[in-house]
């Protein structure tokens, strides 16, 4: 094999490394409930990442036939902003359930910690569109009692 072949071959390798680690970070899961994607995020927000993210979720909307996307942000704390800095977390929010509402679906953010929401204050985002809540349990409570659904358990015999 020639010194160039091999480059080649660990220039691909880390290709499909990255690739797994973008699509490890920000899954899109289908939900129990009917209509109903979840995402859950971990790891740094940058622009470009952020841009792919939104990318992914507009375009499995019309494939999972979702009126609804659980945004999870439990993973992210204010460090993972890095470089984004919170006005432009603020504004790739906005811009995202815009986007969503546009397709009809409804946009649902949940997990953000006591510090992230402290930063979120301060740097003077306004969260008055967003439906959020504390964690995601209580985002798909609210989810289900919107749509009528409710868990059941069911009794041992």
């Amino acid at each position: 094999m020639t010194h160039q072949e091999e480059i080649q071959l660990l220039r691909d390798s880390i290709r499909e490394k990255e690739e797994l680690i973008e699509e490890l970070s920000a899954p899109i899961i289908p939900s129990i409930i009917p209509k109903t994607i979840l995402v859950p995020l971990t790891g740094a927000l940058t622009h470009e990442r952020f841009a792919t993210i939104q990318e992914k979720i507009v375009n499995r909307i019309p494939q999972e036939k979702a009126d609804s996307v659980i945004i999870d942000f439990t993973a992210i704390s204010y460090r993972e902003v890095g470089n984004l800095g919170m006005e432009q977390l603020g504004d790739r929010i906005s811009k995202l359930r815009d986007s969503l509402r546009l397709m009809g679906v409804e946009t649902i953010f949940t997990g953000f910690s006591s510090t992230f929401v402290q930063e979120i204050i301060r740097s003077g985002i306004d969260t008055s569109q967003l439906v959020v809540h504390s964690t995601f349990r209580t985002g798909l409570q609210y989810l289900m009692k919107k749509k009528g659904l409710e868990l059941v358990e069911v009794g041992s015999k």
